[in-house]
């Protein structure tokens, strides 16, 4: 296993992480849909055996949230840490959207400690932090709360995971002095919200970076359509499309560890082996030039040309224009309509979803594509209602 420095913490963390967000499920598939249902339970025994596997070969960043798995995976986190909980790093996050108030945070820590059996987290994050959000965050008091769980020892360090648009990631970061952030990252998202300015800014800053998202909820290494896998085989070297899309993540050095959510032995295994040659600036120019006809190709597929430059941001209406073109987009190039539906009704907020759009044109007249957005954002809702 590799290691790099989580940012200024000091901390030495495995390039791959284990995201605990898609833990075996028993008597249900992987489907989005599986996931996010509270009646569906993880598969203790596989999943365990994994965490332990993940740990003997190396990897020794686990993350974690409070939501996940319907509040089921970090009680199975820390059933499966015992043991050896101090050689491990423990990441999990606050559910900021369910803050009401200030009094709400120390009892979402301390439930969460509870959850997973243990006096402190290495790593605890603000949860989806974007503009509003991170408002919220910081009328009730979030930071001060951060302060404080630092200095009594709940929380080693302390960051935050981002949803939004690069100009809030940019303000969030310079509002206080984190110690890493979460971000989605992959060669088909390097310019969607923090985006590459953002990976740069943060690390600029001593930031650690979490990647999240480096193989797109898996989507980038299965189910690959036939022209991007024509690409893929004409590489003098062959890889797999995981490979391609993990070295490519880790291809920059300001990226900490990529997490990624292995729920059977076949992934973990083959996401080790990749790991083992994940340094970073070890891909050659022909590589890169590779990726980049694959990320080219998937463009093209697209009934959206968007390429979340964000110009159309901010929308009056505090519609998140390129999250719901890319939602959309994600219909037509992978065979999963389900994460869409759920990422849409359920957890984009009412008043970013493409149906609050007011029809005022500002967006339209700033868009450097030319997209008919009002047009666009109204195909968008009908399609991803649910």
């Amino acid at each position: 296993m590799l290691y790099r420095k989580l940012g200024k913490t000091g901390c030495e963390v495995s390039i791959l992480g284990f995201g605990c967000m898609r833990l075996p499920i028993k008597n249900g598939s992987q489907s989005a849909a599986d996931r996010f249902d509270p009646n569906k339970f993880i598969d203790e025994e596989k999943a365990i055996q994994l965490i332990h596997y993940a740990k003997r070969q190396g990897i020794n960043y686990f993350d974690t949230a409070y939501p996940y798995h319907s509040g089921k995976s970090e009680p199975l986190l820390g059933k499966a840490v015992q043991g050896y909980r101090e050689k491990l790093l423990i990441a999990t996050k606050l559910p900021s959207w369910m803050v009401r108030g200030p009094e709400d945070f120390d009892k979402f820590l301390n439930e969460q400690l509870q959850r997973l059996n243990t006096s402190y987290v290495d790593f605890y994050l603000l949860h989806g932090l974007g503009g509003q959000t991170w408002s919220k965050m910081k009328e009730m008091g979030a930071l001060r709360f951060l302060d404080r769980i630092i200095a009594d020892g709940r929380a080693h360090f302390v960051g935050f995971s981002f949803h939004d648009d690069v100009r809030i990631f940019k303000e969030i970061v310079d509002a206080y002095d984190w110690a890493l952030c979460q971000i989605q990252y992959n060669y088909l998202d390097r310019n969607y919200q923090a985006g590459r300015e953002g990976l740069e800014y943060a690390a600029s800053k001593g930031l650690g970076l979490v990647i999240m998202e480096p193989l797109r909820g898996g989507r980038l290494a299965e189910q690959i359509p036939e022209k991007v896998q024509t690409i893929w085989d004409s590489a003098p070297e062959r890889r797999s499309p995981a490979e391609w899309a993990l070295r490519w993540v880790w291809n920059h050095p300001e990226v900490s560890t990529a997490l990624s959510g292995m729920n059977s032995m076949t992934q973990l295994q083959e996401n080790l082996n990749i790991a083992g040659e994940g340094r970073s600036k070890s891909l050659s120019s022909e590589d890169l030039a590779l990726i980049d006809q694959v990320t080219e190709t998937y463009r093209k597929m697209l009934p959206i040309d968007c390429t979340a430059c964000s110009y159309c941001l901010p929308c009056p209406q505090g519609v998140n224009i390129p999250h719901n073109f890319r939602l959309y987009n994600d219909l037509f190039m992978f065979n999963d309509p389900q994460i869409n539906f759920i990422l849409y009704n359920q957890m984009t907020s009412p008043e970013q979803r493409a149906s609050n759009c007011g029809e005022c044109g500002e967006c339209e007249e700033r868009c450097p594509q030319h997209i008919k957005i009002i047009e666009e954002l109204k195909r968008v809702h009908s399609t991803l209602v649910r």
